[in-house]
């Protein structure tokens, strides 16, 4: 299908992790599509990944920054805009759960709070007089942790509800300058960092099969890919009436009721 992001300037952090990861498959399809994606992202594989995009035709930038840091990420804005002179999209994927628990210190509650949500409201914020120019649209990547909790990770968990708490805020805002704010909720979805998180424990193999079989689609985890397509088809003008929503991508994990797990 063609979403008609061909030349759209999509600002999207976190994409530069590794193959086969959320942001990084998003990147990927935003090049299918022929849209320019701005890249803001701390490794440096991202200008590997401007490299081989550029090579296909399609123009890319690379703006190394550390997102914890509010001067680097007004600073990876204005060179977006020096370059493009305009931003149509802004993809918030930055995303670590960092296990910041109620054992941790303040500053280690504080940093996951600024990586996991203090980032999205930066980087919107000074993108936000370009993405009234163009009426674009926003969209934060979320998880399931802000919705569920999880246990462990309180700061993680407090930045991603936060993180909803923001999409439906900005929705209300920015009604005025028709710019659409929605958030992706993502639970179970077998990404590079999933694997290794499982490979961590004794017994990974068997919490992996316990988890699958509570996933009532299929039982199933989601794929990157099917995350990313919800996610350029929801910042394309094919979603052009949905605003402040949380769609979750999660095979029903979420909001499903558990009778459906019975065997």
């Amino acid at each position: 299908m063609d979403l008609g992001l061909k030349n759209k300037i999509v600002v999207i952090t976190g994409a530069a992790g590794l193959k086969g990861s959320i942001g990084e498959t998003m990147l990927q399809q935003l090049v299918e599509e022929g849209a320019i994606p701005a890249i803001i992202d701390r490794n440096d594989r991202g200008f590997e990944y401007a490299e081989t995009i550029q090579k296909k035709g399609i123009d890319a930038l690379f703006c190394k920054t550390d997102v914890t840091q509010p001067e680097a990420i007004e600073a990876a804005i204005a060179q977006i805009i020096a370059k493009y002179g305009r931003i149509d999209v802004v993809i918030n994927n930055v995303g670590v759960n960092d296990g910041a628990g109620l054992d941790s210190s303040y500053e280690d509650f504080m940093n996951s709070l600024k990586l996991n949500m203090v980032s999205y409201f930066l980087v919107v914020k000074h993108a936000l007089p370009y993405l009234k120019a163009s009426k674009g649209n926003i969209l934060n990547i979320g998880s399931k942790v802000g919705l569920t909790g999880q246990g462990g990770t309180s700061g993680y968990a407090a930045a991603k509800g936060g993180v909803l708490g923001l999409t439906r805020e900005w929705a209300v805002d920015l009604i005025k300058d028709s710019i659409r704010v929605n958030a992706i909720i993502i639970a179970e979805s077998w990404t590079p960092a999933y694997d290794e998180w499982i490979k961590t424990l004794d017994n990974g193999e068997e919490k992996l099969k316990s988890i699958v079989k509570k996933i009532p689609l299929e039982n199933r985890m989601t794929t990157p890919e099917e995350i990313a397509n919800q996610a350029l088809f929801t910042i394309s003008n094919k979603a052009s009436h949905t605003t402040g929503q949380f769609i979750a991508v999660d095979g029903g994990y979420v909001n499903l009721d558990r009778s459906l797990l019975t065997e």
